[in-house]
C-alpha cells in the first residue's frame, strides 16, 4: 500500500461539479492499494498518516520550525482519495504498468474499510468518491509531500 500525503491549507474533491469532500488545514492523502493489501495494512497506513509529524510546533519556541506535530495534534482534517495510479510500475518504457494495483471491486471494499477505521481514529475525515472522475483542489502548505509505504 502506498500513500502520497500532502500538508494542505485546504483541499476539496468534486465529482460532476458537486463537492463530495473538503477539509481546511490538514492532510490530503492519495491511497494506492496493491494485491497483497488487507485490513491490517490499511489500518497501519491510516495510523501512520494520522501520526506522521509534518506540522511545525508553534507552541514551543525552542522547537519552532521543526516538524514536530501530526494532523491529530493540530486538529486538522484528513481527506482520503483512492488513487490506483500510485501502484504503477514506472521503471521501464513510456507507459505505466498498473498490474500491481488491486482489482477495483476488492479495492473499493478495502478502501471503505479504511475509511470506516479512519473515522474511529479521527473526527475530521473527508473522502473522495471511489472510481469516479474526481477533480481535486488543494493549496499545498510548504510544499510538503511524502510517499509512505506499508506492507
Amino acid at each position: 500500500m502506498r500513500a502520497l500525503i500532502q500538508r494542505v491549507k485546504h483541499a476539496s474533491v468534486s465529482v460532476d461539479g458537486q463537492e463530495c469532500g473538503a477539509i481546511e488545514q490538514g492532510v490530503l492523502a492519495y491511497i494506492g492499494l496493491g494485491h497483497d493489501d488487507n485490513l491490517q495494512s490499511a489500518q497501519r497506513m491510516t495510523d501512520r498518516i494520522l501520526t506522521y509529524r509534518i506540522f511545525e510546533n508553534d507552541d514551543n519556541p525552542a522547537k519552532y520550525g521543526k516538524l514536530d506535530k501530526n494532523v491529530q495534534q493540530v486538529g486538522g482534517g484528513l481527506l482520503l482519495v483512492s488513487q490506483f495510479t500510485l501502484m504503477a510500475k514506472t521503471d521501464k518504457g513510456r507507459r505505466p504498468d498498473f498490474g500491481d494495483a488491486m482489482a477495483p471491486d476488492a479495492a473499493q471494499a478495502l478502501f471503505a474499510q479504511m475509511i470506516a477505521y479512519a473515522k474511529t481514529q479521527h473526527p475530521n475525515i473527508a473522502i473522495g468518491q471511489f472510481g469516479a472522475d474526481m477533480q481535486v483542489l488543494s493549496v499545498n502548505d510548504g510544499p510538503l509531500n511524502f510517499l509512505l509505504e506499508v506492507n
